[in-house]
């Protein structure tokens, strides 16, 4: 058959590795739709640049929010616009959805960053969350208090997708949160056959931080900078494949086309922005099975001497508590909570139009 591009002919030949779109943008969408993707994400920075995009739509959205609901404030209209994309976004993966009984065909939908410390916030948020479509995965931090979340929720039957998530460590902890509560479920007669629970791994947001904690050494051998996500990715799917889990590792935040290339043939899914989707259709590396090679053994020496990385390959690297320390976990979650106050202020420019 003739492939629209190199995640096309990934999805095609290699159906055990899900292709996701990294956006509820419509474009986005029905651009990977039509090459093979069954899932999507969305998070607060990733809403405000669809709105944006698609501003003569969302505009009149917003307006109507504001017209009839007299007493909210700009986050109760942030959040009705969220809940909105969801539940609309998430209908064009809903063949998927039930064609798979489940297991693909969602939009991972995330609740506020600024609920990472509780674990009580998380839980009541994604419920509602959980309740706008059948297809809905819920996004959550994995912080200490995430990690408690995602239990609970596996128990209330709500598929999660773990995120600011960047190591070995949390996507452990989050595949042993999730079989505590399947097993809770499954100890009390209650379904679990259509959920699809998921821990992502930013591999790219990993690279980012080393290339920042290590920048002199970064420039001295920048190459081995470039595999750090690939190799913490790699150590994850050996033990959740070892172990049994029933979580599905997601990898996301591309940086560069070993994040593709170098997971192609893992039951695996992988997450890719719009434009990586693009960058990646267009390149000349041959779509080829490669979850199973390792990251060249010079790169993976190197990086052990970096204290950073050990934190985030080896299994004990860290401890839940120390989740939230890790730089990576703090610069993202401060990348999502500035998103959020930038969809707020959006929102508060049409309540309250700023004085020239």
């Amino acid at each position: 058959m003739e492939y629209k591009g190199k995640l096309h002919e990934t999805a095609v030949r290699f159906p055990m590795t899900h292709i996701w779109m990294d956006s509820c943008g419509e474009e986005p969408l029905n651009f990977g739709l039509e090459r093979g993707i069954v899932g999507a994400t969305s998070n607060p920075v990733i809403v405000g640049a669809v709105i944006k995009s698609e501003l003569p739509f969302w505009e009149g959205r917003i307006k109507h929010y504001i017209e009839t609901m007299p007493e909210a404030t700009e986050e109760d209209i942030a959040w009705a616009i969220i809940y909105e994309a969801g539940r609309e976004r998430s209908k064009k993966l809903l063949p998927i959805f039930e064609a798979k009984k489940g297991k693909c065909g969602r939009l991972s939908i995330q609740t506020n960053a600024r609920f990472y410390r509780s674990p009580e916030k998380m839980i009541e948020q994604a419920l509602e969350l959980n309740a706008l479509g059948p297809n809905m995965q819920v996004k959550s931090p994995a912080s200490a208090a995430g990690i408690r979340a995602f239990e609970e929720l596996t128990y209330r039957g709500v598929s999660i997708n773990a995120t600011v998530s960047f190591t070995v460590p949390q996507a452990i902890a989050v595949a042993e949160a999730v079989e505590r509560g399947l097993k809770r479920r499954e100890a009390e007669g209650l379904p679990i056959d259509t959920m699809a629970p998921v821990c992502t791994i930013m591999i790219g947001r990993l690279d980012d931080w080393l290339k920042i904690a290590y920048k002199p050494i970064a420039l001295t051998y920048p190459e081995a900078m470039e595999w750090a996500g690939v190799a913490v990715m790699k150590e994850a799917y050996r033990i959740y494949k070892e172990r049994g889990y029933r979580t599905r590792l997601l990898s996301a935040a591309y940086r560069n086309r070993y994040h593709w290339s170098e997971l192609v043939g893992g039951e695996l899914s992988m997450t890719i922005p719009f434009d990586w989707y693009k960058k990646i259709n267009s390149c000349d590396v041959p779509v080829e099975d490669r979850i199973g090679v390792p990251v060249e053994k010079k790169y993976l020496d190197y990086l052990l001497t970096l204290d950073e990385f050990r934190k985030a390959f080896l299994e004990d690297g860290m401890k839940a508590e120390e989740f939230e320390e890790f730089g990576a976990f703090r610069r993202t979650i401060q990348g999502f909570i500035t998103g959020y106050d930038e969809l707020l202020k959006l929102v508060r420019d049409y309540m309250v139009k700023p004085v020239s």
